[in-house]
């Protein structure tokens, strides 16, 4: 910084820890230059705050709409203390040069997430907050910016040690934090007016966040990582309380998404339903009257995978429940509450995870964002609901109403597993899984070769997968996959239909008896 901060502008509309900053600035013999309500609430608590109208010789107005875009200020933050022509140009106007600048901006994504009215959305975006952010963000040589009240400590304490200084490494840091702040802002506003008139997907697509969390590591050791949340509705993972346990990592946070994504096909449906989650693909489903029973079904699935996995909980934790998932080593668990008995039960695991979403929605709407190279893949989110589909039985044999009920079971599940998927289920809940294959058939074949182990380990005198339904994300392109899942014991097939052989895997269906019907809809998963 080339001179000392004598002037500091503060306009904010989260007032949190401003009284106690200001205070600070105002014992070093920093003059505060303020707006509107942060000028009052700094008047009021006693301090002497000069209004911004003083220095631009011009009211606010239009609702407070017009009150910094004037050269009084931006020459202020935009000066170059070093350039002579500048200081010229400061000195020949009498403008103020403003060292340090304390701007939050209007609370446009809170604001949307309340669900206001479109008039009061719009009054919510910021015009001259953002304009002096990146001012005196550029000016970084020479002006300090925060536009996060976590900052404050830092950079008084540096003005108290530094003579009114700041350390240029501060303001650089604090700069791109500022230009971060504003590109995420701005994001938000494009994504909601995008969203407005049903075109999410424009010529341009920006997107930001706000960081949660700063992760030890990513996927792996060797790769740095953070947790941003986005604008909108808080839900999922972005909303869960964590209760205690060891810090999440990259691959708890993503895991318990899909655990999430995946629970969220079966909330409100009248029963406690269970996802058992490993690597991103679930390895055991169910529903039951309460949540030990769907645990203990859905971990009768696979047992050996779900060691180390993620359990997710659509109905609250109890004490059961808790004393039967902590039977077994699991990184987390999540679930919308949990009673005193079962916190206390999880608190014996001292590293075990957990997460409450206090109520929150499982799963949203909006889009999903992939990094691919040099670019970004965009879609809307695949929330196309089961009771939505048209489904078509499409062979001799209509299914049973159990069959019925276990194929929308399993193919709700086979949406959430990764492509190629197969997946078998019976009573509610999934006895075998095959997941991301480069062959459907491949699929089939080892979710019932899985399925034998775990039925032999169990003592069962047949294979559980008998009598079972299967689901399949995408068609079969040839009858070979719904072969080998017939001589698994499978009775019905559910899939969406589309191949050009469609005709010859429904003569396969016909001939060995089995029931199958059409979604018309696919869920591939990568």
């Amino acid at each position: 910084m080339t001179e000392p901060v004598r002037h500091a502008l503060l306009s904010v509309s989260d007032k949190s820890g401003l009284v106690s900053f200001a205070a600070k600035l105002v014992s070093l013999g920093i003059e505060l230059i303020s707006t509107g309500g942060t000028a009052r609430a700094l008047a009021e608590a006693g301090l002497p705050v000069i209004e911004v109208s003083r220095l631009t010789g011009f009211p606010e107005i239009m609702d407070g709409r017009v009150k910094t875009l004037h050269p009084a200020i931006h020459g202020g933050l935009l000066g170059i203390r070093t350039r002579a022509a500048h200081k010229a140009a400061m000195e020949s106007h009498g403008i103020c040069p403003i060292g340090l600048l304390v701007v939050n901006l209007y609370p446009f994504e809170a604001t949307v997430a309340r669900g206001a009215s479109w008039e009061d959305t719009v009054e919510n975006i910021d015009v001259g907050g953002p304009a002096m952010i990146r001012a005196a963000a550029k000016n970084h040589d020479s002006v300090t910016v925060i536009v996060d009240p976590a900052d404050y400590e830092v950079v008084a304490g540096e003005l108290a040690s530094g003579g009114n200084l700041t350390a240029l490494e501060t303001r650089r840091s604090l700069a791109a934090k500022a230009f971060a702040r504003t590109a995420s802002y701005d994001a938000a506003i494009s994504q909601w007016f995008g969203a407005q008139w049903g075109d999410p997907l424009g010529s341009y697509f920006a997107t930001g966040g706000a960081r949660l969390q700063a992760l030890r590591y990513g996927e792996n050791p060797h790769q740095q990582a953070a947790f941003y949340s986005v604008p909108g509705e808080r839900f999922g993972i972005a909303a869960a309380r964590q209760l205690q346990g060891k810090e999440l990592s990259y691959n708890n946070i993503n895991d318990t998404d899909s655990a999430l994504e995946c629970l969220a096909e079966f909330a409100g449906g009248g029963q406690a339903a269970c996802v058992i989650l490993k690597h991103a693909n679930p390895c055991g489903v169910a529903v039951a009257a309460d949540s030990a029973s769907a645990y203990r079904k859905a971990l009768a699935c696979d047992p050996v995978s779900a060691f180390g996995g993620i359990v997710a909980l659509s109905e609250p934790l109890d004490a059961r429940a808790a004393a039967e998932i902590t039977e077994l080593f699991t990184e987390v668990i999540i679930a919308p509450y949990a009673d005193e008995k079962a916190v206390e039960i999880v608190s014996r695991k001292k590293n075990l995870r957990l997460l409450l979403l206090d109520g929150r929605p499982l799963s949203g709407t909006g889009l999903a964002v992939k990094s691919v190279g040099g670019g970004l893949l965009v879609q809307t989110r695949d929330t196309n609901p089961m009771d939505a589909m048209d489904l078509k039985v499409v062979t001799k044999r209509q299914p049973t109403p159990a069959e019925l009920a276990d194929m929308q079971f399993a193919f709700r599940v086979a949406k959430h597993v990764k492509s190629n998927a197969v997946v078998y289920a019976k009573n509610g809940a999934t006895v075998g899984i095959g997941a991301g294959q480069m062959s459907r058939v491949d699929s089939a074949r080892i979710a019932a070769l899985k399925n034998a182990g775990v039925s032999q380990a169990a003592g069962l005198s047949e294979p559980s997968i008998r009598g079972s339904v299967v689901a399949s994300d995408a068609f079969f392109p040839f009858p070979d996959g719904l072969l080998e899942a017939a001589e698994a014991g499978a009775t019905a097939v559910i899939q969406p239909g589309g191949s050009m052989k469609d005709e010859d895997v429904i003569r396969s269906a016909d001939e060995n008896g089995l029931a199958m019907i059409f979604t018309g809809v696919r869920h591939f998963r990568h």
